[in-house]
């Protein structure tokens, strides 16, 4: 499934054992050995929300959230007849998440997100080789947000390992290049970490809106546009950040061999 491009392996953990979920998630994310994506996600039980979901990433590091795989697992719930609640609480590593499904005829159209509240406000100067001086927050997993007047014209694939493995973050962080185009849209591009360039990322798209928020760059309804597609952030009054956007089933079935 994949949600603004960025795609992920989905497994129904209730149904099908996954002994070793670091070593599979390697090996089924390479593109040419095994079906390629960026990483592996585990839909399970459990004890203090409706469901859970655990994701590993390309690398076989586990992810604390991702926004973009918690639409696709709402689609996946329902659309696979695991429960008929439109409203869903979903466990993650960084605490319970809602989901709220838009259903036409039987079919999850899009889902709306509660990501919780952004934290840990903080401007970082000269960073990496290239002297980046950039916003770092968390919004349930950390971001290193950049704002530039050339998104395009950043060298993400030199710049992305640099700063997400710079001594300044300890657990490492996803970094976000950053374009403030007006009228409320933000053209942004992305290094996660533990998987490097992806087409979108859903934290990440809020960490951006966040981040513009808190310096004064754009209210608090952004369109943030990513070379997969775009996602709506609306920060409330309460300082919730509601993220909306597609769920896309691309195929399903069997491997072998594992």
């Amino acid at each position: 499934m994949q949600g603004a491009g960025n795609d992920y392996i989905y497994v129904n953990a209730m149904q099908y054992e996954i002994p070793s979920p670091e070593t599979v998630a390697r090996e089924w994310s390479r593109p040419h050995t095994g079906i390629g994506s960026d990483g592996l996600v585990l839909i399970g039980r459990s004890e203090t929300a409706d469901f859970s979901m655990r994701i590993f990433n390309a690398d076989g590091s586990e992810a604390m959230m991702c926004g973009n795989a918690s639409r696709c697992v709402g689609k996946y719930l329902y659309e696979n007849g695991l429960t008929r609640k439109t409203e869903i609480r979903l466990e993650t590593r960084s605490g319970i998440r809602t989901l709220f499904l838009d259903v036409t005829d039987g079919k999850v159209r899009s889902v709306c997100v509660d990501m919780g509240i952004a934290s840990g406000f903080r401007e970082m100067h000269d960073m990496g080789k290239y002297r980046r001086h950039g916003l770092a927050l968390s919004v349930g997993n950390p971001h290193f947000v950049i704002f530039t007047d050339d998104v395009e014209g950043t060298d993400l694939e030199k710049e992305g390992p640099v700063l997400e493995n710079d001594p300044a973050f300890p657990d490492r962080t996803n970094v976000e290049f950053a374009q403030i185009l007006g009228n409320g849209r933000i053209r942004m591009r992305v290094w996660e970490r533990g998987s490097g360039i992806t087409e979108a990322c859903g934290t990440g798209a809020c960490a951006t809106a966040s981040a513009a928020l808190y310096r004064g760059l754009a209210g608090n309804e952004t369109e943030i546009i990513m070379d997969g597609g775009s996602l709506l952030i609306r920060i409330t009054p309460e300082k919730h950040i509601l993220m909306t956007g597609p769920a896309v089933k691309v195929f399903e079935g069997t491997i072998e061999g594992f």
